[in-house]
């Protein structure tokens, strides 16, 4: 299966820890994702994150190609409990210690009342065995967060859980990956 993945574009309330918040595209959010993905068509699927940032472009997309949406719930962001609609410049000034912790190494710290990455990473990989097993051998185009990508990437790179939070993933990035049939990932030039 190739797998490519796209990050939402900017969201109304802005960066920080977006996690479960359900909030919309801006009107430069639903251009970034357009952009991603001016010239580029013929995915057999499209599946999405259910939260409207994914979910919305998503639907858009698959009128105008003609291609149903499978909206998964499991693509949705790591949830980071209290933490969510904050900050990291809000968190410095009053968990500097446990944000330092969560940066350094995000398996070994959990935000209060949040998803553990351990979790959350067993949940992408369940998600992603199932659109392997219902999608083998095809292309599908996943809308989904910084968070999936990052995690994924990092899977496809090779690199130890502590680096997780070193892979950048911008608004509106597209990345291509393929995945084979004994689980690994394998990052391919678009």
């Amino acid at each position: 299966m190739i797998l490519e993945l796209l990050r939402h574009g900017e969201t109304e309330r802005g960066g920080g820890f977006r996690g479960s918040i359900d909030d919309a595209l801006t009107p430069a959010g639903w251009k970034q994702m357009n952009e991603a993905l001016a010239g580029l068509d013929g995915w057999d699927a499209i599946v999405s994150s259910p939260l409207q940032r994914c979910a919305g472009f998503a639907a858009e997309l698959g009128k105008l190609h003609g291609v149903a949406v499978d909206i998964r719930p499991d693509l949705r962001e790591l949830h980071f409990g209290q933490w969510e609609g904050r900050h990291p410049s809000e968190l410095m000034l009053d968990q500097a210690e446990e944000l330092g912790r969560f940066w350094d190494d995000p398996y070994t710290f959990t935000p209060p009342a949040g998803e553990p990455v351990v979790a959350f990473r067993q949940r992408i990989v369940d998600v992603l065995a199932a659109l392997a097993e219902r999608y083998a051998g095809q292309r599908v185009l996943a809308v989904t967060h910084a968070g999936v990508m990052r995690l994924l990437l990092a899977r496809a790179r090779g690199l130890p859980d502590r680096d997780l939070l070193q892979v950048q993933v911008g608004y509106a990035q597209l990345v291509s990956l393929r995945r084979l049939d004994d689980g690994t990932l394998k990052e391919v030039s678009a």
